[in-house]
């Protein structure tokens, strides 16, 4: 089975790697990662987003020992629209998270008009962090959770327009 999700992925989180997860349990994985342009237009909170090279190389780190784990193979292709890559045919599964299951919708729109068949969406619900709301990459920004749901309380937020320090070395990342 060939496998699609997408999204901007910076910081990657837990709530992601859930998706990753199902993702490869289900079959062979593409992942479209948002450009450069589109990302910011994903955000529902102005922020800085890392460019994305910086971000697929990332998101290669976290992908390559869950492939290997469930002896998948796995892409990452640059989303330059918000349909993506979904609505090409190769495809026969849909990943998404709760509040993107319109866009999944409309994926299928996209492909019934095209003739193809529509893709299976698998809707992961939220990981939960350690004060029972979700996690989020905002909320990791923002200083309030760690990449796991950790409430951090000693660190600070951020500007919204800093690279963030997600992975606890002490800097902030770019």
């Amino acid at each position: 089975m060939n496998v699609a999700l997408g999204g901007t992925f910076d910081p990657v989180h837990d709530g992601h790697v859930a998706l990753f997860e199902r993702a490869f349990e289900l079959g062979d994985v593409t992942v479209g990662l948002t450009s450069d342009e589109l990302a910011p237009e994903t955000r529902h909170v102005d922020r800085y987003v890392r460019s994305f090279e910086e971000r697929r190389r990332r998101l290669v780190e976290e992908l390559e020992p869950l492939a290997e784990e469930h002896d998948r193979s796995f892409e990452v292709r640059e989303l330059t629209e918000p349909t993506g890559i979904a609505t090409e045919p190769q495809f026969d599964a849909l990943i998404v998270s709760p509040e993107t299951t319109d866009g999944a919708e409309r994926v299928n729109e996209i492909r019934k008009e095209r003739g193809l068949d529509p893709l299976d969406v698998e809707v992961v619900d939220h990981v939960v962090a350690e004060d029972g709301e979700r996690i989020s990459s905002t909320r990791i920004v923002q200083g309030e959770i760690d990449r796991h749901g950790n409430v951090t309380p000693e660190r600070e937020g951020r500007d919204a327009m800093e690279p963030v320090d997600d992975d606890g070395d002490g800097d902030a990342d770019s």
